[in-house]
């Protein structure tokens, strides 16, 4: 009965977590209540991952109502790939949030601030998982606010301010996606994404798919702050707290592109995408300015967590490249990226996190020489570093090999020779944290020693899976070559 239930229990056990862990006030209650929902959904994730591995896609009708006329959830290749690495991200960060919340939250605020923790995960699911486009506007929503919250709880006061950047910019990106999906309605009739599917081919150039169209594609490249609509993310990664800045580089912006290729290719189709209206011609030049432009960016940065935000610009513009060249190669490649992004990303913010538990602070210069006295957080910094520049036997150089072949593959040899000067940009700014880490003196009186061994091990679990997953990059590949297959056959 359980396992029939799993795609229900995904999205319900930190939903209905959130509330229950606001009631458990000060002390370990509440880290350890969020953390037990948080390995279950995990739990729950590699079981839909492995059914739909067996036996196919697997859909689920709430009420007993089935598509289009209920809601629907639906775990498929692509979304249990994502589900996967989610929750799979969320887990290996809980460790860390122990030790960097008790440090950066005032004690009276750990349950609720685990609370919208939950609230933001059950959102992110329920993006993922369901079939239906306003619940995923729902699910936008809860994960969105619980986020606000979550990043105006950062240390600096800066933060508040982040935090109503980010409120604003996402909200005109939500109500873009629902305006969107307000005129799917009106157009079709439906809101399931499969039925969506079916009948939005006969209805061709209609002005209301059209409008539909470009409200979603620009509401979701504002949520997954494509270049330019990016502003928003540099402040509220660099002053949001740690664990939720882990969490966010990670998660969030990778869901955000999940829905896009979802409506792109899933809903609207591949030729409406590529051919009879091509959005591509439009997301591709973006992109590549995104991947230059961010890498740049991060270059001139003297904050260390700005730093790797400015460098989170660049890699959504490598992933959007992926999407533009609109190829089985290039959605392999985009695929691939969010879950090899999502183990570098998380993997550097938490190390560098902490750092700041011991500088008090990112900024470059307080990390001088931490990297000789925290040897075991900077080899793991390093080795996600090693990733994102793209060097071989790490999870980065896969992605971008894939990116680079799927530009030549298109006869854009000067997309290629750009990935590849991007990727160079990344040992600049990679290098800019390596110096002053273990190059530049220490302060006389800093007396700093290794961090809690739980926030390091939890930093190494994802900087070892860069590697293992680099060395072994069959069955993500894999996933991703079969899921591009799915997205470009429009199969629902």
């Amino acid at each position: 009965m359980i396992a029939l239930n799993l795609p229900a229990l995904q999205v319900a056990m930190p939903l209905l977590g959130a509330p229950l862990c606001s009631l458990l006030g000060r002390g370990e209650r509440a880290w350890a209540f969020a953390a037990l929902v948080t390995w279950a959904a995990f739990a729950v994730a590699i079981a839909l991952f492995a059914r739909v591995l067996e036996t196919g896609p697997i859909s689920y009708a709430f009420g007993g109502w089935p598509a289009p006329w209920g809601i629907e959830y639906r775990v498929d290749l692509l979304s249990g790939f994502v589900l996967l690495f989610v929750t799979g991200v969320a887990a290996a960060i809980m460790p860390f949030a122990r030790h960097s919340v008790r440090d950066e939250i005032p004690a009276h605020r750990h349950a609720l601030f685990y609370a919208a923790w939950l609230l933001a995960l059950a959102g992110l699911l329920g993006m993922t998982i369901t079939n239906d486009a306003f619940n995923a506007f729902v699910f936008m929503e809860i994960s969105a606010l619980s986020t606000y919250v979550l990043v105006a709880l950062g240390r600096d006061r800066r933060a508040l301010l982040a935090s109503y950047r980010y409120l604003i910019l996402g909200t005109i990106g939500a109500t873009f996606f629902v305006i969107g999906v307000g005129l799917l309605y009106m157009a079709t009739g439906t809101l399931n994404m499969s039925d969506l599917a079916v009948r939005l081919p006969p209805l061709g150039g209609n002005l209301a798919v059209l409008a539909a169209f470009a409200f979603l594609m620009t509401g979701l490249s504002l949520k997954i702050a494509l270049f330019p609509l990016h502003s928003w993310l540099p402040d509220a990664y660099a002053h949001a707290p740690s664990a939720v800045s882990a969490l966010l580089a990670a998660t969030a912006t990778k869901v955000g592109v999940y829905l896009m290729l979802r409506f792109m290719f899933g809903v609207f189709g591949a030729e409406f995408a590529t051919e009879t209206h091509p959005v591509t011609d439009i997301l591709l030049p973006l992109a590549a300015v995104a991947a230059v432009a961010g890498s740049f960016a991060a270059i001139r940065q003297t904050d260390a967590k700005r730093l790797l935000a400015w460098s989170s610009v660049a890699q959504i513009g490598y992933v959007a490249i992926g999407i533009g060249l609109a190829s089985a190669t290039g959605l392999t490649a985009a695929t691939v990226h969010l879950f090899n992004h999502a183990l570098i990303k998380g993997a550097m913010f938490l190390a560098l996190g902490s750092f700041v538990l011991r500088a008090g602070g990112a900024d470059l210069r307080r990390l001088g020489g931490l990297g000789r006295r925290m040897p075991w957080t900077f080899a793991a910094f390093a080795v996600a570093g090693l990733s994102l520049i793209g060097v071989p036997g790490t999870v980065g150089f896969v992605s971008k090999w894939y990116l680079a072949v799927g530009a030549l593959e298109r006869g854009l040899w000067p997309l290629a020779a750009l990935i590849l000067a991007a990727s160079l940009m990344a040992v600049v700014y990679v290098w800019r944290v390596v110096e002053a880490a273990w190059f530049a003196a220490p302060e006389p009186a800093a007396a700093v020693a290794e961090a809690p061994w739980p926030m390091v091990c939890a930093a190494w679990l994802l900087a070892g899976a860069c590697v293992v997953f680099g060395l072994t990059a069959d069955l993500t590949v894999g996933v991703a070559a079969r899921a591009a297959a799915m997205l470009l056959g429009a199969a629902p």
